[in-house]
C-alpha cells in the first residue's frame, strides 16, 4: 500500500507542476519566474477555465496523499 501512495504521489505531484507551469500563457520564460507581464485580470474560458481546476483538483488529491502517507507511516 505505501508504494502504490508513492507512487500515486510522484505522479500527481508532475501532474501538477506542469499545470501551474502550462497556467502562465503567453508569458514567456519571465512568467515562470514571476516578472510582471503587464496584463489585467480576465475571466478564464474554455481551456484556461478547464486547467485552472485540474490544477485545483491536483492540489487536494496532492494533500490527500501526503495525509494518507503520513497516517500509515
Amino acid at each position: 500500500m505505501e508504494q502504490f501512495l508513492d507512487i500515486a504521489l510522484i505522479i500527481t505531484s508532475v501532474g501538477l507542476i506542469l499545470s501551474v507551469i502550462l497556467q502562465s500563457k503567453g508569458a514567456g520564460l519571465g512568467g515562470l519566474t514571476g516578472a510582471d507581464t503587464g496584463g489585467v485580470f480576465t475571466a478564464r474560458r474554455g481551456i484556461e477555465r478547464v486547467l485552472f481546476w485540474v490544477t485545483i483538483l491536483l492540489s487536494v488529491v496532492f494533500f490527500g496523499l501526503v495525509f494518507a502517507i503520513i497516517l500509515t507511516a
